[in-house]
This record gives C-alpha cells, structure tokens and sequence, in this order.
C-alpha cells in the first residue's frame, strides 16, 4: 500500500521561511507528477505547485516568487520551500503523487502563519 508520510508544518511569523516534505513508501513507482495543494478553513482545496517527472514546474499565481518546489527521485521525496510566508498562506497543506494515472495524498499538515 502506498504511503505518502509528510512532514510536521508549524507556526511561523509573517515574513518567515518554512520547509515541508513529504515522502513516498517504495512501493510507488513511475511518479509522473509531485505536488502540493492546501486548504483553509471554510475554502476549496487549491493547487500550490506541481512538479512534473520531466522538471516542469507550476506555481498557482499567489505563491510565485514565494514558494519552491523540488524533488529527490532517489529518496521519492518532494520539499516544498516556503519564504515570505504570508498569513493568508495559512492552511492545511497535501502533498499529492501521481502514478499510473492514480492520486496519492499525504495526510495533511497544518502551517499557520501569523501576523
């Protein structure tokens, strides 16, 4: 059964950086794309960033220049790197895998962003 194990988020100030991570079991193979979503309270969730297996990179509008993705293909891991947090960015955050066609989900982390 395939997994996905995210890291903890966390409380930080306007401004600040903060890092999450999110890891699959060995059992996924073929990833064709790694991606982050979140969603606040009383709101849809929302695409923040994706990253596809051939490097393509999308970044929703409101976290471009902000917000970086990357990935470890050897370690089946995906870092998304948050700077200039804002407290509108706070929200549950999902890492998602795709693989052969299916959705994977992490469990959630909650990043909360004060002002």
């Amino acid at each position: 059964q395939v997994q996905l194990v995210e890291s903890a988020g966390g409380l930080v100030q306007a401004g600040g950086s903060l890092r999450l991570s999110c890891t699959a079991s060995a059992s996924i193979v073929s990833i064709s794309r790694m991606g982050w979503y979140r969603q606040a309270p009383g709101k849809k969730r929302e695409l923040v960033a994706t990253l596809t297996s051939g490097g393509s990179t999308y970044y929703a509008d409101s976290v471009k220049g902000r917000f970086g993705i990357s990935r470890d293909n050897a370690k089946k891991t995906v870092v998304l790197q948050m700077n200039s947090l804002k407290p509108e960015d706070t929200a549950v955050y999902y890492c998602n895998f795709v693989s052969n066609l299916r959705d994977y989900w992490g469990q959630g982390t909650q990043v909360t962003v004060s002002s």
